[in-house]
């Protein structure tokens, strides 16, 4: 059975049940959502669509975009998700390589895509909500798909500024759902809040599957909006967001343990949980946030238990069925409490990325584990902890941002003589984009560089503080001492900046 089919049977098994709670009032059932599900499907196979090709999804959060997805998965298409802030110059790249059979999404609404949109489109349609449309004929037969069988392909952004997509069976995701379902307690009683996006990881997969898993109802919000968020709490039992949600929600004057007494499990992930809030949070609410960590590529990896301590600063234990190591560069484990880097094998790890087997190669050992990147430390309990990011990503608002494509995108500037990338803290999203120039002549401001960007970069990889040197620090061998230029600039954002 693939991960649709198991979907499937829950959803006809609670077909009179609530799945989404909308605002407004309004509600579709399980029976509901499957109608639309079959709908979707049919129109998918009515354009030629066939087992195994690509479409490439660029929607606004709706219960009709949700259907697609499930859709997608019900006929044995591989769904690829983007994020909805990417540019028509970004999209063009992503269309280039995935090569789709269909694009769905914000670049088509326009009646005529530009012509070099087009061009780059390899004959695929271009289309926004036509998939939406009824059709008359009976629902469509289920695809019968092994485990291994492609589901998605989830673009992560790469260090020299080409993005690589890593490839999720119907078994990956099959086996991260059941785990965190487990792991987390999750009851036939429980109601998600869900504010996330559903082009991400975290929203589509994670929280998304463990309440369709279930068969559980879902408060399906476009967006989050804090004080939209505060008065849904009261009909939820399950809330999961990026750090940006808590501060947010902490910010509310009307927060407090009474507006969330019906809440079991609040969990946080996609960017690091700071001590700060987490302790805000329990002061004001009573709940000690559950954080938890994971990619593209794993989808979870670890999280803090649902009984026992959650401790601030740890991202918990190894998901139960998914082992990891903290390794040396030759792969070897270290000491305990040392720091390495963290890999992981297991059910839910990616296959590879596409079309790249040379990455793929460089990225899965001949064991299987799978090299994350990320710094780590386990203690002697087995709980994780996060030191570093070996590649110098910069996690904001929950989304990756890799220092090098906004370089890239930096050295274009005629105003810019050299440029660096870094993450700093920030208040809200976590970490913050900042660029360091050197400028040609005159100074470079956040203006110039905000609208030398805008058209080329998603918004959230735009840097939000520019500082000007006369030269950059480098070593010996000419490399940019980026680590000098972090603790030169941690501080940008806070009170004491």
């Amino acid at each position: 059975m693939n991960f649709y089919q198991q979907l499937e049977q829950k959803f006809r098994d609670n077909a009179q049940g609530s799945a989404l709670l909308l605002p407004g009032d309004e509600t579709w059932d399980y029976a509901g959502l499957l109608s639309v599900i079959d709908d979707i499907a049919l129109k998918l196979l009515d354009m030629g669509l066939q087992r195994g090709q690509r479409v490439l999804v660029q929607v606004e959060k709706s219960p009709e975009n949700l259907a697609l997805y499930l859709a997608a998965l019900k006929v044995g298409l591989v769904y690829v998700p983007l994020n909805t802030a990417y540019t028509e110059k970004e999209l063009e790249y992503f269309i280039e390589d995935s090569q789709p059979a269909l694009y769905v999404g914000a670049h088509a609404r326009t009646d005529v895509p530009s012509a070099q949109l087009r061009s780059r489109s390899h004959g695929c349609p271009l289309i926004s909500t036509t998939l939406f449309s009824s059709v008359e004929t009976g629902p469509p037969p289920t695809e019968v798909l092994d485990s291994e069988q492609l589901a998605a392909i989830l673009y992560t952004s790469g260090t020299t500024g080409r993005s690589k997509g890593a490839m999720l069976s119907h078994g990956n995701l099959a086996a991260n759902a059941e785990a965190l379902c487990s792991a987390w307690g999750w009851r036939e009683d429980d109601v998600l809040l869900h504010a996330l996006p559903i082009f991400h990881v975290h929203g589509l997969f994670i929280a998304s599957h463990c309440a369709l898993l279930m068969g559980t109802p879902i408060v399906f919000l476009p967006r989050f909006d804090a004080a939209e968020v505060l008065q849904w709490l009261s009909k939820a039992t399950v809330m999961m967001g990026v750090p940006t949600f808590y501060t947010r929600l902490l910010a509310l004057s009307d927060l407090d343990a009474q507006r969330v007494q019906q809440i079991r499990l609040f969990i946080c992930g996609s960017a690091p949980l700071t001590e700060q809030t987490f302790l805000a949070w329990e002061a004001a609410t009573g709940h000690r946030i559950l954080e938890r960590y994971g990619m593209s590529e794993t989808i979870i990896n670890t999280t803090n238990p649902l009984e026992g301590d959650r401790q601030p600063g740890t991202v918990g234990f190894a998901l139960p069925g998914l082992e990891l190591r903290i390794a040396n560069d030759a792969g070897e484990a270290v000491p305990v409490g040392e720091i390495g880097t963290i890999e992981v094998r297991g059910p839910s790890v990616f296959s590879g990325y596409w079309r790249m087997p040379e990455k793929t190669r460089q990225e899965i050992r001949e064991d299987g584990f799978f090299i994350t990147g990320d710094l780590g430390r386990v203690d002697e309990g087995g709980r994780v902890s996060i030191v570093g990011r070996a590649k110098d990503l910069v996690i904001s608002g929950g989304f990756n941002v890799y220092p090098k494509e906004v370089e890239v995108a930096l050295y274009k500037m005629p105003e810019v003589s050299e440029a660096a990338v870094i993450g700093v803290a920030h208040p809200d999203f976590g970490e913050a984009v900042v660029a360091v120039v050197v400028p040609h002549e005159q100074e470079v401001t956040l203006e110039q560089v905000d609208r030398a960007l805008a058209d080329t970069l998603a918004r959230f990889k735009q840097p939000k503080a520019v500082f000007n040197l006369s030269e950059l620090p480098r070593n010996a061998m000419g490399k940019v001492q980026k680590n000098l230029l972090r603790d030169a600039y941690a501080n940008t954002f806070s009170d004491d900046a």
